[in-house]
């Protein structure tokens, strides 16, 4: 009777989870003209059908040569529930295959065609009520997979028990299971083409994961959020414009400090911890380095897994946000380090996730990075492209980001980057350029600055590539910063070398004004520069203990007044001694010596100097608020500029003294009159030797620098002073 039901071949592939198809086999279907409930689970040995409210149950009849497989007979059609009875225990549950699809029309159209801006709220895993049940929906795309199936603890990790249901011909997979809530862990079980078995695979969208080690997604409701940071919302476009004083701490939320024990703190303790001291210290922004689900620890968050999961290491999704809004509600805002250049290899990720090379190119010349061993996103791929600018989307919209950095943004632009000739496959025209690539961050900044106000992104490239942060619409990228590298390594490699050399290298702290204008500059002392024996930033400075510190607070003073917004990475606000390390907190016990408290305080007032004065930030991308006053006097290893902000503002005389001697200093100044000095980097308070101009100095009528009145300035060694304009 039951080969009648069903055909042999179809009920061993289900027996077996080889069918493409199961829910038109599984489920209430009509045969033969009756209606009939096919039912499978692996485990069971008698199956009893509940059908409507209070109806008799019905035994359903086994299928021969299919194990778990039953089939029962129903006088009408009608609802109904299974009970399951194996191996001395019984089960009752409501049947996946007699819900219909979740997925819409609309859904379904914006997924084949790649232009769904917001994937997240289509695919991943969501905690929903469907035909009055309430359950877990789940979709993942998977074009090139002959079956897929949601497995976990609630199913033995079997994937013949949940195999899902294919929509058309858009790849995606979906079901609908009842009863799964949240935090209950996932993962897909996939057969490729010819039947292959994948390794089980992580969620690409899933908005959870486990602790590392382990690596399954879970289920976390992200819906329906809570936010009580409407004023910041409503006014930040204001505090993230190229006029605005903008100075962002870098921070790895692992090692920024850790709880007794060596535990890393919570999203709930920094959000007390991390947010209280950012804003005594007087920075605007944070810079989380990436918080998207990472296996790697030693990776600090760059080879990530679960792009659109906040990494479990310090809590929940929800967690998180709340974390942000406090953030916001004491004034700071937080960009995402946001890493779409590549993924890891790791065999639960994205690499031939359907058994073929779906999110990563086929050829290794296009779709391996040699540097990193990581894989490469497939740009010209329309669903990629969507996966990757939906995802950008999503934390602004979803954690109200404040803006994004987004990481290696050189790796994407050039075909050969890093690789010798041969190893790289040209564009269409022949060149190096990545057409696909450039076209991805272009729509992800038209995406994100056309669908959510007063955000900002930046980016992280450190070649000559041109408009960057010109508007997209102009031939541009679309950003709106980039770090300035070219900046940073020059003057790095100044500070490094003894100050008696240093004339020969002069113009190396003046050759960032020649392409000063060309891009909406941030000045980034970042992670990168200490880490990997290139020791702390104190550590790159010469000669002895006195004057490293010397020499790191000129040069801080040296880039605060310096045009560009500003990032410094955590640790160095107080120049910590050794360079960073990611397993353990940084070294706060040093601010109990003297000279790193001075520094932290240094830091701490040139960020109140710079937000609270226009001319050291209104104009810190346009030539019309720089003026040099000396810029080759390589012998005394002095520089001058001249900062100015809008008409009416106060303008500001930076000098800096980059050689450890003491000198009176006679400098051209724009007006006569009085001239306070507002900031002195050789200030006791600041662990230096208190020497200075006792308050300000005073611009007589004697011509200096191509001016009409100057004033003689004493220049503490190894030091930078401000003056302003009383």
């Amino acid at each position: 009777m039951t080969d009648l039901l069903i055909d042999p071949g179809a009920a061993r592939a289900i027996a077996e989870g080889r069918h493409g198809d199961p829910f038109s086999v599984l489920g209430l279907q009509k045969r033969g003209g009756k209606w009939v409930v096919l039912g499978f689970d692996p485990g069971a040995e008698r199956l009893f059908v509940l059908p409507g409210k209070a109806g008799k149950p019905v035994e359903a009849t086994p299928v021969n040569g299919a194990p778990g497989l039953f089939v029962a007979e129903l006088a009408r059609k009608s609802d109904y529930r299974l009970r399951w009875q194996g191996h001395g225990a019984e089960w009752e549950c409501e049947d996946p295959f007699a819900f219909g699809p979740v997925l819409g029309e609309l859904d379904e159209y914006l997924l084949g065609e790649g232009s769904h801006k917001r994937l997240w709220q289509v695919l991943g895993a969501h905690v929903i009520s469907h035909e009055g049940v309430s359950g877990t929906h789940f979709a993942v795309w998977a074009p090139n997979a002959e079956r897929v199936s949601v497995v976990g603890n609630f199913n033995q990790w079997d994937g013949r028990r949940h195999p899902m249901r294919r929509r058309g011909g858009t790849g995606v997979w979906e079901t609908f299971l009842p009863a799964i809530a949240e935090g209950e862990a996932y993962k897909y079980e996939i057969r490729g083409p010819g039947g292959t078995l994948l390794p089980l695979k992580a969620d690409p969208v899933g908005f959870g994961s486990e602790h590392a080690p382990k690596n399954a997604s879970v289920v976390r409701q992200i819906e329906n959020p809570t936010w009580h940071d409407a004023d910041w919302m409503a006014t930040r476009g204001e505090k993230q414009t190229i006029d605005a004083p903008i100075s962002v701490y870098e921070v790895h939320l692992g090692s920024w400090k850790r709880a007794p024990g060596d535990r890393m703190l919570s999203y709930t303790e920094l959000a007390e911890q991390l947010v209280d001291y950012v804003v005594d210290m007087g920075f605007t922004h944070i810079e989380l380095m990436p918080i998207s689900e990472y296996p790697f620890d030693g990776s600090w968050g760059y080879q990530p897994v679960g792009l659109f999961a906040p990494t479990i290491r310090h809590g929940t999704p929800n967690e998180f946000r709340a974390f942000m809004d406090v953030a916001h509600q004491r004034g700071i805002g937080v960009l995402l380090d946001w890493v779409p250049g590549h993924f890891p290899t790791d065999a639960h990720g994205l690499g031939r996730f359907d058994g073929t090379a779906l999110y990563e190119h086929q050829d290794p010349r296009e779709g391996f990075h040699q540097d990193w061993n990581t894989l490469i996103y497939n740009y010209g791929r329309v669903e990629v492209s969507n996966y990757l600018v939906s995802n950008a989307l999503y934390w602004l919209e979803e954690y109200h980001m404040d803006g994004l950095r987004v990481d290696a943004v050189a790796s994407m632009l050039y075909r050969d980057y890093s690789r010798e000739a041969g190893q790289w496959v040209p564009n269409k025209d022949g060149g190096r350029e990545n057409y696909e690539a450039i076209a991805v961050l272009q729509t992800m900044n038209i995406t994100a600055y056309g669908e959510v106000g007063g955000v900002m992104t930046v980016a992280e490239e450190s070649t000559a590539f041109a408009g960057v942060s010109r508007p997209v619409n102009h031939g541009g990228l679309g950003f709106g910063f980039k770090w300035n590298m070219g900046w940073m390594n020059d003057t790095l490699s100044y500070m490094h070398k003894d100050p008696i050399y240093r004339r020969f290298h002069h113009h190396q702290m003046t050759f960032g004004l020649h392409y000063a204008w060309s891009e909406n500059y941030i000045l980034p002392i970042s992670h990168d520069e200490v880490v990997h024996g290139k020791g702390s930033m104190l550590e790159k400075m010469p000669g002895d203990g006195d004057q490293k510190f010397a020499n790191l607070r000129a040069y801080y003073g040296f880039m605060w007044a310096h045009p560009g917004k500003k990032l410094l990475f955590m640790g160095c606000e107080f120049a910590q001694g050794k360079e960073w390390n990611h397993n353990q907190s940084l070294d706060w016990h040093q601010l109990e010596i003297p000279a790193h408290q001075g520094m932290q305080n240094l830091v701490r007032d040139l960020n109140k100097v710079y937000r609270d004065v226009p001319a050291l930030h209104v104009n810190d991308t346009r030539p019309e608020g720089f003026e040099w006053i000396e810029s080759n006097d390589a012998e005394a290893g002095v520089y001058a500029w001249l900062r100015k902000g809008k008409p009416g503002d106060p303008m500001v005389v930076a000098l800096v003294n980059m050689t450890p001697v003491d000198r009176a200093y006679r400098v051209g100044l724009p007006a006569g009159g009085q001239w306070s000095e507002i900031l002195n980097t050789d200030a006791a308070v600041y662990g230096g030797g208190n020497r200075g101009n006792l308050g300000g100095v005073t611009a007589d009528a004697i011509p200096h620098h191509g001016r009409a009145h100057s004033a003689s300035v004493n220049l503490p060694p190894l030091s930078a002073v401000w003056l302003k304009q009383a």
